[in-house]
């Protein structure tokens, strides 16, 4: 490692720890450094457990520093003021009840917010989106911590592996296969495709043809993938187990270190495989010297290359499958698509200047199916590693592709060079605009009208005659005030602590007895005689009015050119957006049918995949066995990349005028669309029909043993009833058990008669009813105390369904109860209680909230409870003294 590389590497170790301080100062109110590092380093960089160190304890200062702090009790207050630290006198109690103490914490919160991004450079907006992405790092490393021999374990339960109607069916993860299914999913959900495959038959002479490699690898794949193919077609599992053809992926996978190789060499190893698979099913049904390969026909296409070479142009046609496209430095999708069609000087091509080479593409055919391969990995030569480029990419649900078609090349050329030269004259209205937002030759920079209006204000101020530190000594202090002599000045603040005054504590205790707090938000704040702001010394009216005219001509200048600069560069965006938006360029649309995705670093991660339901008109989530609901929001967040760790690296479009590839297979006799297991050839079909006959028996044994297992525990039950029924001895009980059971009884009768919301809370009402009726201050304020947590905020909910007739006038009796109280004589104090509590009672505009059931109560008459008390007190008597 260099010497330039430690540097980098202490730099952004020391920032990354001024972060964390900043943020524990902020969170804690401690402003000690010292305190703060040694609560980083005794909580390993953890800033949850730092904090926790810091507010469950009590931070010891330094002994050097013990004694440059005095502090004096304030008369009636437990808290305290500290006197020689500047440390201290920012941490601000807020336990007790003090509204100026919570208004002073928020302005020094401020205060310290701006100190920090004056220290460090870092702004409250940037610690925040810092922690959300430390967050977001922490739960991708929990999601990657899976090894790679685990895979999914089944339920015991069938039925939580039974597919749900005609639900998509997902694919089991058998230990990192995420990649396998988000590929085959999408693919699957071609209906072309799936019948490709599903109709896919071995050539007859199969076993005459050399037992090569490749016909060795392919034709048991293509049957594994078929047999796979039928079960997400017509299973009734909720996913299915795709070991067997992930197994041949496997062994055709392993490079010599046997190391699994990129998911992008799947796809293309993935498609070589399927073309030849076809290619011997269509040699064998032709004899055209070159027969066609639905495989080649589905997802091939062709370009034009047109370029210079040393100065002699050359044109040649090439076939393509997969598109690569390169992310970096690329805002969206057609920004990517240009940089791929346009290689080098492209001027050469059309002017008299052959010097310069380079070359355009442009496509004459496109695949029904075409998929982009985004480039978000590359390869780290200082690290010796790949890395994840995290760099969002914005993509349409219909990409337009006139513009890269052979046919428009000349139209298209015209509308580049007009890009161009807006796009040029874009650059310079922004540095114009910029030069007004930030104006200025320091470091620091204001917007021009901002620097103007300060300059009106400043001239505008009362003037001062006499400098503000004049102002300041002349004046003499407040009799209330600490006397002038016991403060330090400036000079003596800086100093050491050495050189400040000394002070007895007797003379300290004597200074706190006259001190005043000054609480900046309750107070008068500043005397009158003290301007606001700084102002001019001397300034007669003459000068005041030509100055005042001069910077309100000024600014109104400056906003007049400013909107203008905004709305040439806006109306330029739209003219660049809309430039290809002409009906001539929008005849080749491409809909968007999957996004595969991925999640983590260029070395691990995981995969799933977004897939569009043409019939259902919603999209998708694929992911392993959890298919799902999904939305373009959610297909945005995780795949534009930029937020997360996640993002697209591949996009698969289907031709938007292709029907074929998305409709569904009707019945030539009687017309009617073939669902399920009817589109499947007879041999996939019956063998779909012995899987769902192998699961059925799994659920059927697993009904006999949750049956055998109800009756068991019931003849327990029962045996156990028998036992105790025939123990039970008639008991005398007190007055106070029938009491008790009498109540159980009432009780029973209210949950009855008003149901069981609104009978519980008609009984917390008459309590709290009776303690307010009582007088005294407890009883009052603990009956009021019950309103307000226990019945108030639960009123909407038993006001949200008008159709129960029970809960409404449950309310209404609850709220006449009280109203009663306003025509009756009471005192000022339970008066002011009342009004200040019937509000409450009778605004239910509050924010419902959602609470599982309540439970449900049997029902027991009050006999049958007499006889179960019987039981228990039976069973208490029979416990020996010593609980055993």
């Amino acid at each position: 490692m260099t010497v330039e590389q430690n540097v980098l590497q202490q730099s952004a170790a020391q920032k990354h720890q001024q972060t964390f301080l900043n943020q524990l100062r902020e969170i804690t109110g401690i402003n000690d450094t010292q305190i703060l590092q040694q609560a980083l380093k005794d909580s390993n960089g953890n800033l949850e457990l730092a904090v926790a160190f810091l507010t469950a304890k009590n931070a010891k200062t330094p002994q050097q520093e013990e004694t440059t702090y005095y502090q004096t009790a304030l008369p009636g207050n437990d808290r305290y003021i500290s006197v020689g630290s500047q440390a201290d006198t920012n941490v601000i109690d807020l336990t007790g009840d003090d509204k100026d103490d919570l208004q002073r914490a928020i302005a020094l919160s401020l205060a310290e917010s701006n100190r920090a991004f004056r220290e460090t450079g870092i702004t409250d907006e940037e610690q925040a989106i810092s922690r959300v992405l430390e967050a977001s790092i922490a739960e991708n490393k929990a999601c990657l911590k899976r090894t790679p021999t685990e895979v999914w374990r089944d339920s015991r339960n069938p039925y939580d592996r039974k597919r749900q109607d005609k639900a998509p069916v997902g694919l089991k993860n058998v230990g990192n296969t995420c990649w396998f299914s988000a590929v085959i999913q999408s693919l699957f959900n071609l209906l072309e495709f799936r019948r490709l495959v599903l109709n896919y038959k071995p050539p007859s002479n199969a076993q005459d043809l050399p037992r090569n490699q490749k016909e060795h690898r392919n034709l048991p794949f293509m049957r594994e993938l078929r047999y796979l193919f039928a079960l997400l077609v017509g299973t009734k599992r909720k996913y299915v187990d795709p070991s067997r053809a992930v197994e041949i992926l496997k062994d055709a996978f392993k490079s010599n270190d046997s190391q699994q190789q990129d998911v992008s060499e799947f796809t293309h190893k993935l498609l070589d495989w399927l073309e030849d698979a076809f290619q011997m099913k269509a040699e064998e049904e032709t004899d055209e010297e070159k027969p066609k390969n639905p495989m080649v026909e589905l997802f091939y296409g062709r370009f034009l290359a047109v370029g210079v070479l040393e100065g002699k142009k050359f044109e040649n046609t090439e076939m393509f499958g997969q598109y690569p496209l390169q992310v970096n430095g690329f805002k969206d999708l057609h920004e990517c698509l240009e940089a791929a069609m346009i290689e080098g000087e492209i001027e050469s091509l059309h002017s008299e200047n052959s010097g310069k080479s380079g070359q355009e593409h442009w496509f004459t055919e496109l695949p029904p199916v075409l998929t982009f391969e985004l480039s978000r990995f590359e390869f780290n030569q200082a690290l010796g590693r790949p890395e994840k480029i995290h760099n969002k990419l914005e993509f349409p649900q219909v990409l337009y592709l006139d513009r890269y078609m052979h046919r428009n090349r000349e139209i298209t050329r015209i509308k580049r060079e007009e890009i161009k030269r807006l796009k040029d004259y874009l650059t310079v209205l922004q540095q114009r605009l910029e030069r007004y937002l930030s104006y200025g030759s320091g470091p620091k920079r204001f917007p021009l009208v901002d620097v103007l209006q300060y300059a009106l204000e400043f001239a505008s101020s009362k003037p001062v005659c006499t400098s503000p530190v004049d102002d300041i000594d002349a004046s003499s202090p407040p009799t209330s005030s600490v006397p002038s002599q016991t403060l330090p000045s400036t000079a003596e603040q800086q100093g050491t602590p050495s050189e400040l005054p000394s002070t007895s504590p007797a003379s300290v205790a004597a200074i706190s007895s006259r001190s005043v707090i000054h609480k900046p938000f309750t107070q008068s704040r500043i005397p009158p005689d003290l301007p606001m702001h700084p102002a001019p010394r001397h300034i007669t009216e003459e000068e005041l009015s030509v100055l005042e005219s001069c910077l309100h001509r000024w600014r109104t200048e400056i906003e007049n050119d400013t909107r203008d600069l905004q709305e040439s560069i806006s109306r330029i965006h739209r003219t660049i957006e809309l430039m290809y938006s002409d009906k001539s360029m929008i005849q080749v649309p491409y809909r968007l049918h999957a996004v595969l995705v991925h999640e983590g670093q260029a070395n691990a991660g995981h995969y799933w995949a977004y897939i569009f339901d043409h019939h259902e008109s919603r999209w998708m989530k694929y992911n392993d066995i959890a298919v799902t609901k999904s939305s373009w929001e959610e297909l945005v967040r995780d795949s534009f990349g930029g937020y997360r760790n996640a993002s697209a690296y591949c996009l698969m479009y289907i031709n938007d005028k292709a029907q074929f590839l998305i409709q569904e297979e009707f019945n030539k006799e009687t017309g009617q669309a073939l669902v399920g297991i009817e589109t499947l050839p007879p041999d996939l079909r019956d063998f779909v029909e012995e899987d769902n006959q192998r699961f059925e028996k799994e659920l059927e044994e697993w009904d006999a043993q949750l049956a055998q297992k109800a009756l068991q525990e019931k003849l327990l039950a029962s045996q156990k009833l028998r036992e105790s029924e025939s123990s039970v001895t008639t008991i005398m009980m007190t007055p106070n058990m029938q009491g008790i059971i009498m109540a159980i009884g009432k009780s029973r009768n209210v949950y009855d008669r008003c149901g069981p919301e609104a009978g519980f809370f008609k009984k917390l009402n008459e309590q709290a009813a009776e303690l307010f009726e009582s007088g005294e201050d407890r009883e009052v304020n603990n009956g009021l105390i019950i309103m307000n947590d226990f019945i108030v905020p639960f009123l909407p909910l038993l006001l949200v369904d008008e159709m129960e007739e029970k809960d409404i006038l449950a309310v209404e009796d609850m709220r006449n109860r009280w109203c009663s109280y306003l025509g009756q004589e009471m005192e000022s104090n339970l008066q002011e209680k009342l009004t200040d509590f019937l509000p409450k009672l009778l605004d239910c505009s509050m924010e419902i909230k959602g609470f599982h059931e309540p439970p449900k109560l049997p029902s027991y008459s009050t006999h049958e409870l007499c006889e179960r008390f019987a039981r228990i007190m039976l069973s208490l008597s029979r416990t020996p003294a010593d609980g055993r």
